[in-house]
């Protein structure tokens, strides 16, 4: 039985993803590189700390990985404003939770400040019981120590918990966890491997995500 539901956040809940590839094809422009769907799979759903190195090396670049993080970052920050949007069917997921009763929370990769930010903009944050970010971990996706933590959070166990991720990194975390994961690309994640999700979506409000939250 699930007894809560967790988000991830970029990508996710919001199209930040569609933002974060817009920054990294400028990043990688100014380098005479372009962005590819491989090099842009490294750094999805992973803290940047652990992302970065990866990019530097796979794309064989000199840049100082921390130093090509907080130039993408300014990148994503300049774009972001005009660009932010929730992904379809999230105001109507998250009522149709909280009609179920179901507690729910946040667990991203990203910076507590930043969540903060993206939360607050659309005034849902005191919409979740509880919220973890990089900071929580000493790891990132896809290792599970964020999924485990959320389930100790919200006071359950694991395979109690729904989550609902957009890429393969952070379906791997949540799967490794063993929480009940359903995974909803997008553009940017459609072609990466979904393989160890419980249910491949087609958005937010898949009629088996809500058949599944009305069953419990």
């Amino acid at each position: 039985m699930i007894k809560a539901v967790v988000f991830d956040l970029d990508g996710l809940m919001f199209n930040t993803e569609e933002i974060f590839h817009g920054a990294g094809v400028e990043l990688m422009r100014r380098r005479g590189k372009e962005m590819t769907s491989e090099f842009f799979t490294l750094i999805m759903g992973r803290r940047a700390e652990e992302g970065y190195p990866l990019l530097v090396e796979a794309a064989e670049l000199t840049d100082d990985p921390i130093e090509l993080w907080m130039e993408s970052k300014q990148l994503f920050l300049d774009m972001l404003d005009q660009n932010l949007a929730p992904m379809p069917g999230l105001f109507e997921l998250l009522e149709h939770i909280e009609r179920s009763g179901l507690p729910k929370g946040v667990a991203t990769s990203s910076d507590r400040n930043y969540l903060h930010r993206i939360l607050g903009r659309f005034e849902i944050l005191d919409r979740f019981h509880m919220t973890l970010t990089a900071e929580d971990v000493t790891k990132g996706k896809p290792d599970p120590e964020i999924y485990l933590k959320a389930a100790h959070r919200l006071g359950i166990e694991p395979h109690e918990m729904m989550v609902l991720e957009d890429s393969h990194n952070g379906t791997k975390a949540a799967a490794a966890a063993g929480a009940y994961i359903i995974s909803v690309p997008h553009q940017h994640s459609r072609a990466q491997d979904f393989s160890k999700a419980r249910h491949v979506a087609s958005s937010l409000i898949d009629p088996v995500v809500l058949g599944m939250l009305r069953a419990t």
